[in-house]
């Protein structure tokens, strides 16, 4: 019996990736593949064709619905950073102070809960605000991005504890010496060094409002209809290949920016080598 040594493991472990790789890739690359279909049933190949690319930018009611949840991504990813960032600054620099654990578990909460108890309760809230206080008036884009605010906020807390965590004082702390005054040290110190951390956590926030959909059918109203709502309502009645036209559009555009984010990662990568070796 031959030992299992790294050489014999090699093909194994190449099998299992490949097959990995396929069982998550597969069904997105035939997708794309499909939305070149003559044919108006997905299942069934009728030649190659770009029709339903021209059918998808002629549908008023989706190119509607993308800007309706690109605006609110933006607006609640924005909001969310500032809020999470503030959180996260209270619960790493105050050691102690009243109502830190209700502010931890509040933190964590909307990650854990599931999206139908987060939507229903949000939903009810927002009633309970309209009868005593006049606002919001109905459910519509506001009720929204309050909703998805609510849920980011703990994402990017997350994120912006861990790089305020291990943040070097000491630099905060020359800053202040040399005369700067807490708010411009934040602004001019603080900020810049976890700046990466923001924006990871406005993507994060961007993303995980644009893919909501559980949570934005309990507070949307007429009117205010996202784009996964859209999606969800047109794949009921099954897949219709303008939606294969529009997931294939997505897998593009984000494929290319991960492409363009990790050539540019590694553009900075060889300067700071290439700096070093002159060093």
């Amino acid at each position: 019996m031959k030992p299992f040594n790294s050489k014999n493991r090699f093909p194994l472990l190449m099998t299992v990736l490949i097959f990995g790789y396929a069982f998550l890739y597969g069904p997105i690359l035939s997708l794309i593949i499909y939305s070149f279909n003559e044919s108006r049933l997905v299942t069934v190949w009728g030649g190659w064709s770009t029709k339903w690319y021209g059918e998808l930018i002629q549908n008023q009611a989706i190119i509607d619905a993308a800007l309706l949840s690109l605006k609110i991504a933006a607006i609640s990813a924005t909001f969310a950073v500032i809020l999470g960032t503030l959180a996260a600054l209270a619960l790493v620099r105050f050691k102690r102070f009243r109502g830190k654990g209700a502010l931890e578990i509040m933190v964590a909460a909307p990650m854990v809960l599931p999206d139908v108890i987060l939507g229903l309760s949000l939903l009810l809230l927002f009633v309970a605000m309209t009868d005593l206080l006049g606002w919001p008036e109905g459910r519509g884009q506001t009720t929204i991005i309050l909703a998805h605010m609510t849920f980011a906020m703990a994402y990017v807390t997350v994120v912006v504890r861990s790089r305020v965590a291990h943040l070097d004082h000491s630099l905060e702390e020359a800053a202040m010496d040399l005369g700067a005054r807490p708010l411009k040290v934040f602004f001019t110190v603080t900020l810049p060094i976890i700046a990466p951390a923001l924006m990871a956590g406005w993507l994060l926030a961007f993303t995980l409002s644009l893919d909501d959909l559980v949570v934005a059918s309990f507070v949307s109203g007429p009117g205010s209809t996202t784009l996964p709502m859209v999606v969800y309502s047109s794949v009921r009645l099954g897949v219709s290949p303008q939606i294969n036209a529009l997931a294939a559009i997505i897998v593009v555009l984000v494929s290319v920016s991960v492409a363009i984010a990790g050539y540019v990662m590694y553009r900075q990568e060889k300067q700071k080598q290439a700096e070093m070796n002159a060093n």
